[in-house]
């Protein structure tokens, strides 16, 4: 039998599982066309994550950490802000200097420098998730660290410098242990709130040591209890109240880890799922008036197709099928699935892992960071799965769980726009030969090339930079400047007609693993000549707009009202 903690599978029901994926996906082709590249030792790039780790095994070590993408110098590329640990066992001599995070500015062809100095960025602590927006409306994106406690809110000064602002905001959020952040209006009144996802209750004081198979380990997420989240509602002057409470949110407790917030049910208000660790799923269905009730179990997201829990990482939007309603894909533990969940509209779900063609690939390693971009321009979403695992001893172990290793190579799963999926094992470029225990994953196009790229955040290691450079197709990409709803157009949902293709997406502030891949859109095109037709429904705008733009172009559009 193959124990998982949580369930038990045959090896028998494990090969049949396996049999039916080939079966489905020998059914469908995918051209053998993505590469990338690891450009990661001429990027300038010199930041060194480190988990803090000194033994003992904290398993919040283990979770650090994400990343973000973000223009915060308004120049039109993207920066990137790395997270790193910290050492937080009591007994160990401190550091004569502790880690710091890092943000790189981006000076194009992928070259960066490290401005983190220069930005004024003093975050020491262990982080742990991460999201960007314009939360004042200022036209300059801000920063807010989820951290193993207190965190931050850093304030875009519009100079190149950050202030430390969450004393005064309010959202500090004590001293827990983080997970996934995101900003989003729950009641569309402009301004941004605040969910912050909370992991385990954790004292290092009375932390017991786990041994499994005669080693030292990480002990299961079980043996802590989970923490609730913190929802901060925006008071629009600087500074936020806890609502957590009064909304609803604080009425269960979850171990979150990844999550997201958009508009699952269709009703045109923003709702928050939430990815748990070894329990539940999370779904809080927004009443309009950001009054919230956990439905999870009723949208089909609570569990697998088992009915089981998963230690669900990461979280991601893609529309796999092109039917226009986001479907979702949250990653999970070692003899797990990476599980892809159908949207079937109305605010349920449908989980459509096996026949997908992506198990097999995905139930040998701990998967973290989920990105879905087109790779190819083909019109169809592709998926980058960060991999490793949390034990650095796991070949020593044997038995079963052999399968996998601390370091792995990452996954990238081709899309065909039809709910299928290939795996693309080591054909993708010098990018798949990268061996890491990677845990943020973000992608956007960071050359202006037309091609989205890919940055990785690795557990103890230099980061991995990955360049695109997949055959040319034509493009498109979007920024949103919102008037009557918030600056950054959170919640806005996009779409991107050319003959008779269509894409939705909609815009996110926090997703894949604790990370952010910033407000910017991309859309692969059939062509580079003909005009594209993007319609945007605003945030708590009742008709969609319509713009016509020329392909293979950076369109900023700013909100206009239906004439």
């Amino acid at each position: 039998m193959i124990r998982t903690g949580r369930f038990l599978f045959s090896r028998w029901d494990v090969h049949a599982l396996f049999a039916f994926a080939f079966q489905m996906t020998a059914t469908f082709g995918v051209a053998q066309d993505l590469s990338f590249r690891d450009v990661s030792d001429n990027s300038n790039i010199q930041f060194q994550h480190t988990d803090g780790s000194t033994g003992k095994h904290y398993l919040i070590e283990s979770m650090s950490a994400g990343l973000a993408l973000l223009d915060f110098d308004r120049d039109g590329d993207l920066d990137i802000y790395f997270l790193n640990g910290a050492l937080i066992d009591p007994d160990a001599a401190a550091k004569p200097t502790p880690d710091n995070d890092a943000l790189y500015r981006n000076g194009g062809d992928f070259q960066f420098s490290d401005a983190t100095n220069s930005a004024v960025l003093t975050n020491t602590a262990m982080g742990l998730g991460i999201a960007c927006a314009d939360y004042d409306n200022d036209g300059f994106v801000d920063i807010y660290v989820n951290n193993y406690g207190p965190n931050l809110l850093y304030h875009n000064n519009g100079d190149g410098t950050f202030s430390d602002q969450t004393l005064a905001a309010g959202v500090g959020n004590g001293v827990l242990v983080g997970g996934g952040v995101s900003f989003f209006d729950k009641e569309m009144d402009g301004d941004l709130d605040l969910y912050v996802a909370n992991y385990i209750q954790f004292d290092p004081a009375t932390h017991r040591p786990h041994v499994h198979k005669g080693l030292p380990a990480y002990p299961s997420p079980l043996s802590s209890k989970p923490e609730p989240d913190t929802l901060y509602e925006n008071n629009g002057d600087g500074t936020f109240t806890d609502c957590s409470v009064v909304s609803g949110v604080r009425a269960v407790a979850g171990r979150g880890m990844g999550l997201v917030t958009f508009d699952y049910d269709g009703d045109h208000d923003i709702d928050i799922l939430v990815a748990n660790d070894t329990q539940e799923n999370f779904v809080f269905e927004n009443d309009g008036n950001g009054i919230f009730s956990e439905v999870g179990l009723l949208a089909g997201l609570a569990y697998d197709f088992r009915g089981k829990p998963q230690a669900s990482m990461g979280i991601e939007l893609l529309d796999f099928n092109g039917d226009g309603l986001q479907d979702l894909c949250l990653t999970s533990f070692s003899e797990e699935f990476v599980t892809l969940y159908e949207n079937l509209g109305g605010g349920l779900f449908n989980d459509v892992t096996l026949r997908s063609g992506s198990a097999e690939a995905t139930f040998p390693h701990v998967t973290w960071g989920v990105v879905a971009f087109d790779a190819d321009n083909d019109t169809n979403m592709d998926l980058l799965i960060a991999a490793g695992d949390l034990d650095d001893r796991r070949g020593e172990r044997g038995g079963s769980s052999t399968s996998t290793q601390f370091r792995v190579s990452n996954l990238l799963l081709q899309g065909n726009g039809k709910g299928k999926f290939v795996d693309q094992g080591m054909s993708w470029g010098t990018a798949a030969a990268v061996t890491e225990s990677t845990r943020g994953a973000v992608a956007n196009d960071l050359n202006g090339d037309g091609r989205v790229d890919a940055v990785l955040l690795n557990s103890r290691a230099r980061p991995t930079i990955l360049k695109n450079e997949s055959p040319g197709r034509a493009w498109i990409e979007i920024d949103l400047v919102g008037i009557s709803c918030s600056r950054s157009a959170l919640g806005a949902e996009i779409t991107v007609q050319q003959h008779d293709i269509s894409q939705t997406q909609h815009v996110v502030s926090g997703h894949s693993y604790q990370s952010d891949s910033s407000a910017r859109v991309h859309f692969g095109l059939t062509n580079e000549l003909d005009p594209v037709h993007v319609i945007v429904r605003w945030p708590g705008g009742d008709i969609p707009i319509e713009y016509v733009l020329n392909p293979c172009s950076l369109a900023t559009l700013v909100e206009r009202m239906s004439e």
